[in-house]
């Protein structure tokens, strides 16, 4: 009798195990839909940048250290200016000088310059008329022997020369009259825009003997020091863009339908157990993954997820690279996307 009733208590302990098992693995893969909120875990995630200059010069100066927090458009570092500065000066001269050859053209002759070619085709047709006539009284003299064939050959060419002289004289004022060739100011004005291009290019590649910070954020590392070689190609600075931040967890396929995208949540952390940091969801990736090699349970391995950033502000830069996280957020809520910057934190 005592065995039957051990027997019978034995299968009722197994009974209930297997029932608290099984309500157990229902509520792991299909959730507790009485459940109100979700809890996940993950780490401080950051975006960084390398910075470089945008030219190949020694550095003169790195004006940060390695945890200084900078604001967008600060001065971090300079190069060496001496053959950059000595180029700019170059292109403003030539500029000069060509904007003085534009403005001439464009004035076109001066009525001192009008007045002489007035002045020099008067003196051209004077002496046109003096050859013409001189020439014209040795004729007569020829015909009475009291002058020689070869001083009216003589006569002659002279008075040609002259009228040759007068002919260039009307034409010399009439281009001074009419002033520069249109062709001519065109030419003038694309070699003068060419001059203006040259200077933009000057003095951009001044400016880019310095290193400005794209964001705010705060400097992670300096890989390159004064004296250094710097190249397009060879990052000097590492900015870290610390707001806002994010936490970067995992999602289960079953609870896809219940966190949407921009949904409100609450971010804690170890090293500030009694704060609260206001977050909201910003990603979800739209492709599944297996659980990172980092959660070491072999059941935990085989399931897909999908990763999810829950973003938050991080005014006091707080929240750090890695630093681990455990994320609340509440299901069914009403979507607020103005909530979702910082500015309104």
């Amino acid at each position: 009798m005592k065995m039957s009733k051990k027997k019978v208590i034995i299968a009722i302990v197994v009974a209930a195990f297997v029932v608290t098992a099984a309500l157990f693995w229902w509520r792991t893969e299909h959730g507790d839909n009485h459940d109100t909120s979700v809890q996940l875990y993950g780490n401080v995630d950051i975006r960084e940048a390398l910075l470089a200059f945008n030219s190949s010069e020694h550095i003169a100066e790195i004006l940060v250290q390695e945890g200084d927090r900078v604001k967008k458009g600060q001065l971090l570092a300079n190069l060496h200016t001496e053959l950059l500065d000595a180029q700019l000066g170059s292109a403003k001269a030539m500029l000069d000088a060509q904007q003085q050859v534009v403005a001439k053209l464009e004035a076109g002759s001066r009525p001192e310059e009008i007045s002489k070619g007035k002045a020099e085709l008067k003196a051209a047709s004077a002496k046109a008329k003096s050859t013409r006539d001189s020439y014209k009284r040795l004729l007569r003299l020829v015909e009475k022997k009291l002058a020689s064939d070869e001083d009216v050959e003589n006569a002659r060419s002279l008075a040609d020369v002259a009228e040759a002289q007068q002919e260039a004289a009307k034409h010399s004022l009439a281009l001074l009259q009419a002033g520069p060739r249109k062709e001519d100011i065109s030419v003038a004005r694309a070699e003068l825009a060419a001059r203006q291009a040259g200077l933009v290019l000057a003095e951009q590649q001044l400016e880019n003997a310095n290193l400005y910070a794209p964001a705010d954020g705060v400097i992670r590392n300096r890989i390159l020091e004064p004296g250094d070689m710097a190249f397009p190609s060879t990052p000097v600075l590492t900015l870290a863009f610390v707001d806002p931040v994010w936490v970067r967890a995992y999602l289960s396929e079953g609870m896809l339908g219940q966190v949407p995208l921009g949904a409100k949540a609450l971010i804690r952390t170890d090293s500030y157990p009694d704060k609260v940091y206001q977050g909201w969801v910003g990603y979800i990736s739209p492709t599944a993954e297996f659980t990172p090699k980092s959660v070491q349970t072999e059941e935990l391995r085989t399931r897909l997820v999908y990763s999810v950033r829950i973003y938050a502000c991080n005014g006091q830069g707080e929240l750090r690279l890695g630093m681990p996280a455990t994320v609340s957020i509440e299901l069914d809520q009403t979507l607020d996307a103005t909530m979702n910057t910082c500015g309104q934190e």
